[in-house]
């Protein structure tokens, strides 16, 4: 009987267009130059502009092939599917469905290593694969990898860091729903057309519900058009959020930009 042809596992290194998953592809590329690793992004379609050209950045310097990843439903299918429902931090529909899904769709159900680009000056966990065939490997904590040394490789290749972080924390939809005040403001200021688009998103109800991104307070809901954008402040008083669900969940989303 003939022997079984043994499986050939993938490597695979998830790129978000994010400082720490372009500083791992370029660690990897230099300390481990025998793995062969796919670099992929998942593009939810709402992604922005400065992200698209990170990505052409790393494309270039690094002369790396980048396959995009996308779900053949966008953003509105979506938002229809749900009945309108905004996502939020309590329904991360977003995230399932534009960024999970298209990524174990991509996959399948081969053997895969997938190298995360967690720091070891971190404190959380990343993907989890659920059917087991995905196994996760975070370089930057085995060697002990910190912030400062993602920013010093990324200046020594000659990426330095994505240009959004000019006015924002980290990388996502543009219209995400963990941004402050002053980061909406930002968005305005730079990408007024996106800003719009997030405002119509709340507005759009012809049954008149309410969907907002930054939920309510005791007041009612928070509207962005409320907000004294100008000046990144808020009209109305803070979200009545726990600092706990705030950490929390800025955590889940911090995974998107490491796979």
């Amino acid at each position: 009987m003939a022997s079984k042809k043994c499986e050939t596992k993938r490597h695979i290194l998830a790129l978000s267009g994010g400082k720490d998953s372009a500083a791992l592809a370029v660690y990897m590329r230099e300390k481990y130059p025998d793995i062969k690793l796919e670099y992929v992004f998942t593009d939810s379609g709402c992604e922005l502009p400065e992200t698209y050209e990170y990505l052409d950045r790393i494309r270039a310097i690094l002369n790396i092939d980048i396959t995009v990843i996308k779900s053949d439903k966008n953003f509105d299918y979506w938002l229809q599917y749900y009945n309108g429902v905004l996502p939020s931090p309590q329904n991360r529909w977003c995230t399932k469905q534009l960024k999970l899904k298209p990524f174990e769709e991509f996959i399948g159900n081969g053997l895969v290593d997938s190298y995360i680009a967690i720091r070891a000056d971190e404190n959380r966990e990343g993907y989890q694969n659920k059917k087991g065939n995905i196994r996760p490997i975070h370089p930057f904590v085995q060697d002990n990898i910190v912030l400062n040394d993602v920013i010093q490789i990324l200046n020594n290749c000659g990426l330095g860091l994505p240009s959004y972080y000019n006015w924002r924390s980290r990388s996502g939809c543009y219209f995400c729903f963990y941004q402050t005040a002053g980061e909406w403001s930002s968005l305005k200021k730079h990408h007024p057309d996106l800003f719009e688009k997030a405002c119509l998103y709340e507005e759009d109800h012809s049954d008149g519900r309410a969907y907002t991104w930054r939920g309510k307070n005791t007041r009612g809901y928070i509207y962005l058009r409320d907000m004294d954008v100008d000046s990144g402040v808020d009209n109305e008083p803070a979200c009545e959020k726990s600092s706990k669900d705030d950490i929390r969940l800025t955590s889940v989303l911090k995974d998107l930009s490491s796979f």
